[in-house]
């Protein structure tokens, strides 16, 4: 296999972030599902997390994406044993996404099956900036076309992700990864964690 490294995306990759969405909108006294409608617009406009506010009317509250934490039941259910599966094939494997440093913290405490965690907020720049996937790349220590990025967006992972060398891999899953169609650019797109291992042994 000339894959030598598997880097996953957090939101709605491993985590499923149903809850999040859930306490935000009760924290900021809003029914979800208006949350929900005010993201898929964001989603359908091609449009960063910060716009839903805008589409509902309201100023962004400060540290909004910080300060509600993951917890272990919110991974999904077919995540930690896809990371386990993946190191079985004698792959290393990252996690590293658009997080702050709370949820990278949370990552590392929660004891996930990884070589390497790190977020956008330690390495200084968010995707889809080229240089987080070139940063990304130096973190597992290989060539880029060895490292194969794994996420739910097409916008911030995909089509970013294939054009710095990497192995783009496209997760159907989570609002972004249901309304947006995997790209000619993914080398594989899949349904979720569970079939990925398979998939990637199948790579020439």
């Amino acid at each position: 296999m000339a894959l030598k490294a598997v880097v996953f995306d957090v939101g709605e990759t491993l985590v499923d972030e149903e809850r999040w969405w859930r306490r935000l909108a009760d924290r900021e006294g809003l029914q979800p599902h208006v949350v929900w409608a005010a993201l898929g617009v964001t989603i359908e406009r091609g449009e960063e997390h910060t716009a839903l506010w805008g589409h509902l009317g309201i100023e962004k509250p400060p540290r909004w994406w910080s300060e509600i934490p993951y917890a272990l039941e919110d991974l999904y259910p077919d995540a930690r044993a896809c990371l386990k599966r993946v190191r079985a094939l004698g792959l290393r494997v990252g996690i590293v996404g658009n997080q702050s440093e709370a949820l990278e913290a949370w990552a590392r405490e929660s004891a996930l099956p990884a070589d390497v965690i790190s977020s956008s907020t330690s390495l200084g720049v968010r995707k889809p900036d080229p240089a987080f996937f070139l940063k990304v790349v130096e973190l597992m220590g290989c060539s880029a076309s060895g490292v194969a990025y794994v996420g739910d967006r097409v916008d911030n992972d995909v089509l970013p992700a294939a054009p710095a060398g990497l192995v783009a891999i496209h997760v159907r899953r989570g609002p972004w990864g249901r309304l947006q169609r995997t790209p000619p650019e993914a080398t594989l797109g899949v349904d979720d964690l569970a079939s990925l291992p398979e998939a990637l042994a199948s790579l020439p």
